[in-house]
């Protein structure tokens, strides 16, 4: 087998060395891709050099000669899934993707599924396409990619710095009533979500998260609200729920047993936890606001607590 090389292109300049190979091999473990760099497997202009180095434009990165230079991966996506989610995009622009994620998609493939949200985009575009942010399998509701590794960073850029501009807006359905809005500050630690239930915990340990909990609607037993987050931590709406027993309706890992045991009387079983709105600012400077309009097992609960 020969050298095989990759050369960076201007959307890649200024990345880390070991984030721009996993954005290629996606398949590959991160400890098999520390292991190439440490063992001069893969050398940037013919040099050994260290996970973290900031590639530039047209640095040429050697890669094992056993390594594909364009991998692709099948993922056996059905025609159905794809028109699906043709008919979710909300928003498209040169840079960026706003896509009405719906409940019981995972955002990336995992062990019972072997594609998510990003592979189906890649499929309707082309591989270049990238979560700007997360969202929980259960939870549906307005998604961003971008379209390139610029929007990326600058969106990412806009999270990291609290950007006033950004403003995620959630709806939910919880348990009980609330009177009044209430915001809550409290530290999430995510440091147990690998344990075997996958569940965050809130202790000063953990990272400072903030969300506004605001009532739109009483219903039977429960509440209709609005939340704007602050912060963008692992399970945040769901756990700080919990945490003022305003437990989400349907939520397998934070909900309430019997409260979830009269919501199943609905015959709805899908997360009542919907990202109804995003607004940001983007490349240029304009401002991008999209809502997502509600899954109708959402709108149909909510008829029926009513």
């Amino acid at each position: 087998m020969g050298v095989k090389n990759l050369i960076v292109d201007k959307d890649n300049n200024n990345r880390r060395l070991d984030n721009y190979l996993m954005s290629i091999y996606k398949d590959l473990p991160k400890s098999k891709i520390y292991s190439m760099i440490r063992k001069g497997e893969v050398r940037v202009n013919k040099g050994r050099t260290k996970p973290l180095y900031k590639i530039k434009t047209d640095d040429n990165i050697r890669i094992p000669p056993y390594l594909e230079l364009n991998p692709l991966t099948n993922y056996n996506i059905s025609p159905n899934i794809i028109k699906l989610f043709k008919s979710k995009i909300l928003y498209e622009d040169q840079n960026f993707i706003v896509v009405n994620k719906p409940s019981g998609i995972a955002v990336h493939g995992g062990s019972k599924s072997n594609y998510g949200v990003i592979s189906i985009l890649r499929e309707i575009y082309d591989n270049s396409v990238d979560l700007c942010h997360r969202l929980d399998k259960a939870t549906s509701g307005c998604l961003v990619c971008a379209k390139n590794k610029i929007a990326l960073r600058y969106f990412n850029e806009s999270l990291v710095s609290r950007d006033n501009n950004l403003v995620k807006t959630y709806t939910a359905i919880v348990k009980g009533y609330m009177d009044d809005q209430i915001l809550i500050n409290t530290n999430i630690d995510t440091s147990s979500k690998n344990s075997s239930v996958h569940k965050v915990k809130i202790n000063k340990e953990g990272k400072a998260s903030k969300s506004l909990f605001k009532p739109i609607l009483k219903l039977n037993s429960c509440t209709l609200i609005e939340i704007e987050i602050f912060s963008g931590r692992t399970h945040q709406i769901r756990v700080q729920a919990e945490s003022i027993n305003h437990n989400i309706a349907n939520d397998k890992k934070y909900g309430d047993s019997e409260f979830n045991k009269f919501i199943a009387k609905s015959g709805i079983k899908t997360m009542a936890l919907h990202a109804k709105s995003i607004k940001f600012l983007d490349l240029n400077n304009n401002l991008i606001n999209i809502e997502a309009p509600l899954e109708q097992s959402f709108a149909d609960l909510i008829e029926y607590l009513n």
